[in-house]
C-alpha cells in the first residue's frame, strides 16, 4: 500500500472516479458521502486493485459527524496521508429565480463544508508536521457567470481559501492545492441544458486529477485547452469581459 487518501463526495461522479485511480495505484482509500449504499457499491467495484476502498459514510454539513469520521478513518485505517475534499453542490440561479437562501445553502455545502472537514483535520496534520490536502473548486470561480451567482461565489472563495492556506501551511509541511475541473461528464452536468465546451469523460478526469495531487504543484486544472481558455479570460478588463460573456450568451441562447 502506498498510503491512506481520504475523499469527501466519493459516492458518484469525479470522487467515485477518483478513488477508483488511487485504488488502481495501490492506495488505501478512505470514501465518505452521504449515500451509504452507493460507498458499498463502490467497495465492491474497488475489489481485486492493488489498493482498496473503505466505506466511512458521512455529510460534511455535519460538524460533529464529519469530525467523528476523521477519526475513524485514523483509528481504523491509520493517518491521513492525502485528503481530496470534493463533496460540494451546483445550483443554477438567475435574477429571475435569485433566492438568498440558495445562496446562503450553497456557500454552507461548498465553503463552509470543505471548512468542516479541515477543522479535524489539520491539527492532526500540523502535529506531524506531514500532509496533502486539496479542494475541488472550478473554473466557475476564476470569474462572474451568469446562472452561477451562487456556484460560482462559492468555488470563488474556495479558490481564495485555498491560496491563503497554501502559504500559511507550508512552514508545518502540509501542501494545500486546489483542483480546478472545467466540464467532466458526471450526473451532475448530464442535468445542464446548456453547451459543454471541451466536455471530459470522467476516468480521464480522475487520472488528471490524481496524477496532479500526487505531484507538488499548487493548481491542478482541466482539460487544458478549456482552462487555458479560462485563465485567459480571467485576465481581461471589464470592458472586454463583459461584452463577451454577452456575445457568448446570445449564441448559446440562439
Amino acid at each position: 500500500m502506498s498510503g491512506i487518501v481520504w475523499i469527501t463526495g466519493a459516492s458518484s461522479g469525479i470522487g467515485r472516479a477518483a478513488a477508483l485511480e488511487f485504488a488502481r495505484r495501490g492506495y488505501r482509500v478512505a470514501a465518505t458521502a452521504r449515500r451509504a449504499d452507493e460507498l458499498a457499491t463502490l467497495v465492491d467495484e474497488a475489489s481485486g486493485q492493488l489498493g482498496d476502498v473503505t466505506a466511512f459514510p458521512g455529510d460534511i454539513t455535519d460538524a460533529e459527524g464529519i469530525a467523528s469520521v476523521v477519526a475513524a478513518i485514523e483509528e481504523d485505517l491509520g493517518t491521513i496521508d492525502t485528503a481530496l475534499l470534493n463533496a460540494g453542490g451546483f445550483q443554477p440561479m438567475t435574477v429571475e429565480t435569485f433566492s438568498a437562501e440558495a445562496i446562503r445553502a450553497t456557500m454552507d455545502l461548498n465553503v463552509v463544508g470543505s471548512a468542516r472537514c479541515l477543522e479535524p483535520l489539520l491539527p492532526r496534520m500540523m502535529a506531524r508536521k506531514a500532509g496533502r490536502i486539496f479542494m475541488v473548486a472550478s473554473v466557475a470561480g476564476y470569474r462572474g457567470l451568469p446562472r452561477s451567482a451562487a456556484y460560482g461565489a462559492s468555488k470563488a472563495a474556495m479558490i481564495n481559501m485555498a491560496e491563503a492556506f497554501h502559504t500559511e501551511l507550508r512552514p508545518h509541511g502540509i501542501h494545500f492545492g486546489l483542483v480546478n475541473p472545467g466540464f467532466v461528464k458526471t450526473p451532475a452536468t448530464d442535468r445542464n441544458d446548456f453547451p459543454m465546451p471541451f466536455l471530459m469523460p470522467v476516468d480521464a478526469a480522475a487520472k488528471r486529477l490524481v496524477d496532479g495531487v500526487l505531484g507538488r504543484s499548487f493548481e491542478v486544472s482541466f482539460p487544458f485547452v478549456f482552462t487555458t481558455i479560462m485563465k485567459l479570460v480571467r485576465c481581461l478588463p471589464y470592458g472586454l469581459y463583459f461584452p463577451l460573456v454577452r456575445r457568448v450568451t446570445r449564441s448559446r441562447s440562439s
